[in-house]
């Protein structure tokens, strides 16, 4: 800080000039402040992203090291970083300053192959959810997301009807639904088929199934199927 006795500017007779930076608040006492002086004086890296608000609709501008901002227009000027959105892939720690990030995405970056499937790791006692590759994810939750891979399973066993019954299959349809409850199909206008299911993996939990539907399969799903014959 100069001082008038050293023949130079005296911060203390000169009106201070007020910033925010990252939430807290500071004087300043010169018109002009760098991208790197306001790092400096938050304590932010170097290699951070600064961005100086600006009122809506507007887009805030990208304050660079060596960059000049006029703190002396109207109001006090806020600015802030970017804070990159932590995540990781079986085991392996990512970042990125994208919100959303696609299935395809994952396996891509975790160069997961094929046959395996990708779940994101949830808290007890929810269930991990099942990530298919068209499937968008929300980065910005609370907390880091964490996602990992493992040998897709084909072969399962649902309930149909009250009785265990082996499936291979991701998908099983309508009427192979019916099939499994009762041996067959039968085409017959007077016979109505219901079918309901429970248990389902995150992209049917539970519902009902008309004919020509058809819906993922997760261990231990529970289907019920009734016939009603209108003749």
């Amino acid at each position: 800080m100069f001082t008038q006795k050293d023949g130079q500017d005296d911060h203390s007779k000169r009106p201070s000039l007020e910033l925010i930076i990252e939430g807290k608040k500071f004087e300043w006492f010169e018109q002009f402040i760098t991208g790197k002086q306001l790092k400096e004086l938050r304590g932010l890296p170097l290699d951070c992203e600064l961005f100086l608000d600006i009122v809506e609709p507007w887009k805030d501008d990208a304050i660079l090291n060596d960059e000049t901002v006029d703190l002396a227009r109207p109001g006090i000027e806020q600015f802030y970083i970017k804070q990159k959105l932590k995540y990781s892939i079986d085991g392996k720690n990512f970042e990125t300053d994208k919100q959303y990030i696609k299935g395809s995405q994952i396996r891509r970056q975790g160069n997961i192959a094929a046959d395996f499937q990708i779940y994101l790791d949830n808290k007890q006692p929810w269930e991990d959810d099942l990530i298919e590759d068209d499937e968008i994810v929300d980065l910005a939750r609370p907390g880091k997301e964490k996602f990992y891979s493992k040998k897709e399973v084909t072969e399962f066993i649902i309930i149909v009807n009250g009785r265990e019954k082996q499936w291979n299959q991701k998908t099983i349809s309508f009427k192979q639904v019916v099939e499994l409850a009762f041996g067959n199909y039968q085409e017959n206008p007077n016979t109505v088929y219901t079918v309901t299911y429970a248990k389902g993996p995150h992209q049917n939990p539970e519902g009902s199934m008309v004919k020509g539907d058809k819906v993922f399969v997760t261990n231990k799903m529970v289907f019920n199927v009734t016939a009603t014959n209108k003749s």
